[in-house]
């Protein structure tokens, strides 16, 4: 994988903060839906939400660990698929890396 331009690099590393509490606050929301569903039994709860916060933290791991310049196209690429960036924030990288994002998230047909 290529190095990034040092201005998206900068982008990255202003964006990888909050692209990490939105990801933890989606976590906790749907914890809190586990948590609080009556449905099922205190013990079914408990293991649904074991379940989910260990998914939960695979995905944080690849997502956001050891942010490195190397592998900055990935992350960003990661934190798009997640959902995780705004248009705005996107519109703030260069034309070719954030083509390169956009190329990275289109369907194969």
């Amino acid at each position: 994988m290529r190095d990034i331009r040092e201005s998206d690099w900068k982008v990255l590393r202003r964006l990888h903060p909050l692209a990490l509490d939105r990801y933890c606050e989606r976590t906790l929301g749907e914890c809190v839906q586990i948590a609080t569903g009556g449905a099922e039994s205190a013990h079914a709860r408990y293991l649904a939400l074991y379940r989910l916060v260990q998914a939960r933290d695979k995905t944080l791991g690849m997502a956001f660990d050891n942010p490195r310049r190397s592998t900055a196209i990935m992350t960003l690429i990661s934190l798009a698929r997640l959902d995780l960036l705004t248009a705005s924030e996107l519109d703030a990288l260069s034309d070719e890396t954030r083509e390169a994002i956009l190329r990275a998230l289109e369907p194969l047909d």
